[in-house]
């Protein structure tokens, strides 16, 4: 599958986002692949608008374009057309340098697969985050223990991510994404692989997380799903994709 070359975006980036209270603003969004000799329109022209401190589920069903919407939110895809704005700055006019800082400090990430790493320890794994954005070694223990704290799983640091339950994978895949703090957290089917019992604690967690805490500002929460019960028992507003296109979008 070959991506459509991007259509350069004439919009500035914004260098401050505070008190717009936006998180994630897309415009005319499109995203387009080439398969063979036909034009595949993954997302179609998207224009959107999610507020600090939401919590929205992006509802479809499989090859709508939900989860290709969440990596262009996430900067791991380029847009064909359009622009996208996270806090304010305009990812298509950043490098893949600056997509990844931004990424670092900004956004935190979890998928279905949990995407842990094997040989690493679960105290490990929640700390690399850290290592990669450079933070000092001192400040690491005590932001990873925090986040195990948050997801019920300091008793667990020492061990691998294949000697826990699926569940458990998880929870470290969350711990993980919310080590850097993150105003923004993307979660791509984070019950998919897992059943229902535990998908029902995994999304209270998701839904704890949304919660602010503390006197820290309520996280945003975009979460992709098929399963149109639990965007209804846990989100405030269903963004229902298909064909690319916003098909609905429902406040709760």
């Amino acid at each position: 599958m070959k991506p459509l070359e991007t259509e350069p975006s004439n919009t500035t980036v914004s260098i401050d986002s505070q008190g717009t209270g936006i998180a994630i603003r897309a415009d005319g969004l499109t995203r387009h692949y080439q398969m063979g000799g036909a034009k595949i329109r993954a997302v179609d022209g998207i224009s959107l608008e999610i507020r600090e401190g939401e919590f929205v589920t992006l509802l479809g069903a499989s090859g709508s374009g939900k989860s290709t919407l969440l990596n262009l939110f996430a900067g791991l895809d380029r847009a064909t057309s359009g622009a996208i704005f996270v806090l304010g700055h305009e990812l298509g006019a950043m490098n893949s340098m600056e997509l990844s800082r931004h990424r670092n400090r900004t956004i935190g990430m979890v998928f279905q697969s949990f995407n842990l790493l094997p040989r690493m320890t679960v105290f490990e794994n929640v700390e690399l985050p850290l290592r990669l954005g450079e933070v000092a070694r001192a400040e690491r223990a005590p932001r990873v223990n925090e986040a195990l704290r948050r997801v019920e799983l300091t008793a667990r640091a020492a061990h691998r991510p294949g000697e826990l339950s699926g569940g458990e994978q998880q929870r470290v895949a969350i711990a993980r994404a919310l080590v850097n703090r993150p105003r923004i957290l993307l979660a791509d089917e984070p019950t998919g692989n897992l059943d229902s019992h535990t998908g029902q604690e995994i999304m209270a967690l998701m839904t704890e997380i949304n919660r602010p805490a503390n006197g820290a500002a309520a996280t945003t929460v975009v979460m992709v799903t098929h399963e149109r019960p639990l965007a209804e028992r846990y989100s405030r507003r269903m963004v229902t994709i298909a064909d690319g296109r916003v098909a609905e979008d429902e406040a709760r």
